[in-house]
């Protein structure tokens, strides 16, 4: 095992419907992280409810964890977990060339996409009690271009693009050291060095992105990601910053 962080639980299951409906149901009696790895998934979701493609072979895998404070800095985790994503995916290929980050939450191979994140909470009192953040990569195979909505980034498995082949426990052991390495940042100091390590990797920074939300479709440049986690874009009618939406190149 490499280096499994300390205070980490870690389970691995044959089957399981969800990791992250696992998640919500451990996490009342947890009393720290656990890792939960699906080697077989028969309900997996992505975001806004989407169906998630798991063959035999992908990772699925969920973190969850009790957190306490507002939701906005809760939902900072995302960059956390993909930048957790890119140390390991870098570490098992020995490359980080064609490795980039999209807004909000996937990691992006040659222009494909290699694998998403999926934020999901339970809260009392106005208060999140904890989080779950679900992994999907595409290790050894991905889903069918057809399969997807239109204007989708098209998807890419780690074997076809680079000939690596890893299991899922094995990544599962670079993924978790990652994670802890960049949560601690951004527990002891804050959002400022996660966000400019996200932005390093950022995919499309500087250049023309069309960000789709529940009401509309706004194209401008690709400005920044502000000290909340936004998506800054520099418009025809100017500055607009938006906390939820999908991106398409």
């Amino acid at each position: 095992m490499n280096s499994w962080p300390a205070g980490y639980g870690r389970r691995v299951l044959a089957r399981v419907d969800s990791t992250n409906a696992e998640a919500a149901r451990i996490a009342p009696s947890l009393q720290g992280p656990e890792w939960i790895l699906g080697l077989h998934q028969t309900d997996a979701r992505g975001r806004r409810g989407r169906a998630w493609a798991n063959p035999q072979g992908n990772f699925a895998a969920t973190l969850v964890m009790p957190v306490g404070g507002a939701p906005e800095l809760v939902a900072l985790r995302s960059f956390v977990a993909a930048l957790a994503l890119f140390d390991a995916t870098v570490a098992v290929t020995g490359r980080a060339e064609g490795f980039a980050l999209k807004w909000p939450n996937d990691v992006l191979l040659n222009g494909g996409k290699l694998a998403g994140i999926l934020l999901e909470s339970a809260s009392a009192s106005g208060r999140i009690d904890h989080v779950a953040i679900g992994f999907g990569v595409n290790l050894r195979s991905a889903p069918a271009p057809d399969s997807l909505e239109a204007g989708a980034v098209r998807p890419v498995s780690l074997l076809s693009e680079t000939g690596t082949d890893v299991a899922p426990e094995a990544f599962l052991d670079l993924l978790a050291p990652a994670f802890a390495r960049h949560e601690a940042q951004l527990v002891t100091y804050g959002f400022a060095p996660v966000r400019a390590a996200w932005l390093d990797q950022a995919a499309r920074l500087g250049e023309a992105i069309t960000a789709r939300t529940a009401r509309e479709e706004i194209a401008g440049k690709f400005e920044t990601v502000d000290a909340a986690g936004n998506l800054v874009l520099s418009t025809p009618r100017g500055r607009v910053t938006l906390s939820a939406a999908d991106v398409f190149f």
